[in-house]
């Protein structure tokens, strides 16, 4: 964590790349189902952490986190999803 902090990256922006990752992994592999269990429950996991960070009393929470949870999730699905379309119909032309 002190190592992301000497590199000034929005925290909001930290949080999308750490969501998207966690999105991006099972869409690019995974059955759909389990892709849409995935990102449901990273969204979630987002959310608790938030509201764990309220309870405790010495971290933030900030629906703004939330939110950017949200977008990586987004996005890390709509680049997983797009590799794997690409690769299929990239398999189906070289057979």
């Amino acid at each position: 964590m002190q190592a992301l902090d000497r590199l000034h990256i929005n925290d909001k922006l930290e949080h999308a790349c750490a969501y998207a990752i966690l999105a991006f992994l099972p869409a690019i592999h995974e059955r759909k189902a389990f892709v849409t269990a995935a990102a449901v429950g990273a969204v979630a996991l987002g959310i608790a952490l938030e509201y764990g960070q309220l309870l405790s009393g010495w971290r933030d929470f900030e629906i703004g986190d939330m939110i950017a949870d949200g977008i990586g999730v987004c996005v890390g699905l709509a680049v997983g999803v797009q590799m794997r379309s690409t690769e299929m119909l990239r398999a189906a032309l070289m057979k």
